[in-house]
């Protein structure tokens, strides 16, 4: 539900609006429902009565074809801001959790998953995000396409349905001038003209596009989703292929990262993150609460802007995306932003400075199986990288030199207790703390951004195979933790966002066919605070038990 934009620079237009753009929280949701709910804002949105054009309406998702519209550009820009608003819902039934795709223009707008219905509980949920960078892709007319197949017989028949909006909010009169700083232009890489993903099944598959690019570029970005599927849906909960077996889980490691390079050469790192599905792990844990970003992720933005120069030089150059540690599948777009120097044709400039190096991720084993064929012991994975990347161009405002420094640092460590008698115990803490700092200065252009993120991840998975039924108990919580520091020539802006989400639950199983006969002690909260040095702040928490929403609470922590 948060922007798109992972890095905005303030500008006086942003400034100027802010006091119209807050958080504010959607309508208060029905305690002792079970239907799906989060604790997300709504997109803060500007005062002006928006233009809307309706992307799709109702359509029914009920196979794996492609699901066509088209886009008509019919709002005049120039926008202040540009929001998509989805609605999806599922009949009552049985069935998997769908991961869901919006393109126009082969241009990702939308990725994310849905929500898992119930035998008697059908569930409906809201979406919307922050697309006003890319307001290039709705100045023309676009084909559009929805993605989100789908399985329906006799046994899964869970029907899903779905409508999608733009809303276009004009920018004032009096602040023409003061129009947001959006893309000159957006490329897709997606698997073809009308969009699609690229399954990634290794660490040497890639997704990738070439491109001729104008030669006036001052800044570039890449927006990128890599999605764990398949083998790779839990990848947080895997070991080494050596001990897979011997610890019953899956193989090939715990470090998953995306990685980006312009021309074969590295040029930038997307760390991903372990989004748990609505089926994930146990369905349960899940309702009424989905995991955090679950029914819409949030790309991660990787700054090219040192390559500028190199782009600009007027010869084609090939932007790709691989996953490290891939071991079939990710699911893979990306989307590269272009912004062009108005007063310059021609831009010139180089790299020079560049210190990524390929990831070198350090595991640890140390299991240990006693006589009576009890294992014991634990498997840490641990990753700490630092890279620094500078370039300059010649711009209509002169030199202009640009850096960007990130330090990531990963750890996973899994512990195990797995006993003879039945007793199985895998406890899983994972943690991603992401450091980068990018900046642009010259005589007439001083920038500077700093973002500090930190992913923790906490699982307990217990099983006991001597009992009938079979109980799995799961105790897991997560975090997503931003704070964003911007410097302009306008102004300083800060944020802070804290997004925790804690789940608990037994299920139990036959033993013999391995189907799900019930389930007890269901617990889960989700916790969402924001506040910015505008005087924004948001605040919601909720809490449900047995699949039903028991608390709302809004407003605490926020001082303003």
């Amino acid at each position: 539900m948060l922007t798109r934009i992972a890095i905005a620079l303030v500008s006086v237009a942003l400034v100027s609006s802010a006091a119209a753009q807050k958080y504010t929280a959607p309508s208060t949701p029905v305690i002792g429902s079970a239907n799906t709910v989060t604790a997300d804002p709504a997109q803060p949105r500007p005062e002006t009565k928006p233009c809307v054009v309706q992307l799709f309406s109702d359509y029914t998702f009920d196979d794996f074809s492609g699901h066509p519209f088209s886009y008509n550009a019919t709002c005049p820009g120039p926008w202040e801001k540009v929001i998509l608003s989805a609605d999806f819902n599922i009949t009552a039934g049985v069935q998997y959790d769908r991961t869901a795709n919006i393109w126009i223009g082969g241009v990702n707008v939308y990725f994310g998953t849905t929500a898992e219905p119930s035998h008697n509980v059908a569930r409906n949920w809201h979406v919307e995000s922050d697309l006003t960078d890319y307001a290039p892709l709705f100045a023309m007319n676009q084909n559009g396409e929805v993605d989100l197949g789908n399985l329906v017989n006799s046994t899964y028949t869970g029907i899903l349905y779905g409508s999608a909006e733009l809303e276009f909010y004009p920018v004032p009169k009096r602040w023409h001038e003061q129009a947001p700083d959006t893309a000159s232009h957006v490329y897709p890489l997606s698997a073809g003209p009308n969009g699609g993903t690229v399954a990634l099944g290794n660490s040497s598959a890639m997704l990738s596009t070439t491109l001729t690019l104008p030669t006036n570029i001052e800044r570039a970005y890449l927006d990128v989703i890599a999605q764990s599927q398949s083998g790779d849906e839990f990848w947080y909960t895997c070991v080494p292929n050596d001990v897979a077996n011997e610890l019953e889980s899956c193989g090939g490691g715990a470090f998953r990262e995306a990685q980006v390079t312009i021309d074969g050469t590295p040029a930038g790192v997307s760390p991903v993150y372990p989004w748990i599905y609505t089926g994930g792990i146990d369905p349960e844990l899940w309702r009424p609460i989905p995991d955090i970003s679950t029914l819409d992720f949030t790309p991660y933005r990787v700054d090219l802007t040192p390559f500028a120069g190199v782009l600009s030089n007027g010869v084609s150059h090939t932007v790709a995306v691989s996953v490290y540690g891939a071991n079939n599948y990710f699911s893979t777009t990306a989307t590269l932003l272009i912004y062009q120097d108005p007063n310059s044709s021609q831009i010139t400039g180089e790299v020079t400075k560049n210190t990524i190096k390929p990831p070198n991720p350090n595991t640890v084993e140390n299991i240990t199986t006693d006589a009576s064929g009890n294992i014991t012991g634990s498997v840490s994975t641990t990753s700490s990288r630092h890279f620094e990347i500078d370039g300059y161009i010649h711009t209509s405002k002169g030199r202009v030199e640009s850096s960007v420094r990130q330090q990531i640092d990963f750890s996973n460590v899994q512990t195990f207790d797995i006993e003879s008698s039945g007793l199985y115990v895998q406890d899983i803490k994972q943690n991603t703390f992401i450091n980068s700092w990018s900046g642009s200065f010259g005589r007439r252009a001083n920038l500077s951004s700093t973002i500090q993120q930190q992913w923790p991840l906490h699982a307990n998975i217990t099983l006991d195979f001597s009992a009938n039924p079979v109980p799995q108990t799961t105790i897991l919580s997560q975090g997503l933790h931003k704070t964003e520091a911007e410097l302009g020539e306008d102004g300083f802006y800060w944020s802070q966002l804290d997004n925790t989400d804690n789940a608990a639950d037994t299920l139990f199983f036959d033993p013999n066919s391995g189907l799900i006969t019930g389930n007890q002690a269901q617990s889960s909260s989700q916790s969402y605070s924001f506040r910015d040095s505008t005087g924004d702040c948001y605040n919601r928490s909720i809490a449900s038990q047995s699949g039903a929403l028991t608390s709302v609470h809004d407003g605490h922590g926020c001082w303003f």
